[in-house]
């Protein structure tokens, strides 16, 4: 399972999937204070402002799809298919962390950290991962008219 070039892209993007959960996305400042958006919500020190249920979802359902994309190697068509549906959902992640970033505040200034870069990482380690799964579907459907 891992010795093959897309279980190692799959588990790669689980891997900074992951590192959403505990680093933060952006820092906010509007009102004269500076507030921290993560994963579970946007925080003003230690109170919580607004909650991030939605994106912690979204981040848990990605996590989670890959790892049944990962385990799933003996099934090539599901696997891809299990691939692209976290690409459209990585790419609803974007769109939900745009709408919690810019609409909580009016006239704010946003520091987008790192981590906000992660889930196109994933993206391209995951359409690398798909190509290499259709190279190995034709591989075998190709040594199955020889037989």
């Amino acid at each position: 399972m891992i010795q093959r070039i897309q279980s190692v892209y799959i588990l790669v993007a689980a891997i900074f999937i992951g590192f959403l959960l505990a680093l933060p996305l952006a820092e906010i400042a509007a009102n004269g204070e500076v507030y921290v958006f993560k994963a579970t919500g946007v925080y003003n020190g230690t109170s919580l402002i607004f909650s991030g249920i939605p994106i912690l979802g979204f981040i848990g359902l990605i996590w989670v799809l890959h790892f049944v994309a990962l385990l799933g190697y003996k099934k090539r068509i599901r696997q891809m298919r299990v691939l692209v549906f976290t690409i459209i959902l990585m790419l609803g992640l974007f769109g939900l962390m745009y709408y919690f970033t810019y609409a909580s505040f009016e006239n704010e200034q946003v520091a987008f950290k790192i981590p906000v870069v992660f889930p196109l990482v994933a993206i391209i380690l995951d359409y690398l991962a798909i190509r290499a799964i259709g190279k190995d579907e034709a591989m075998i459907r190709s040594i199955d008219r020889i037989r």
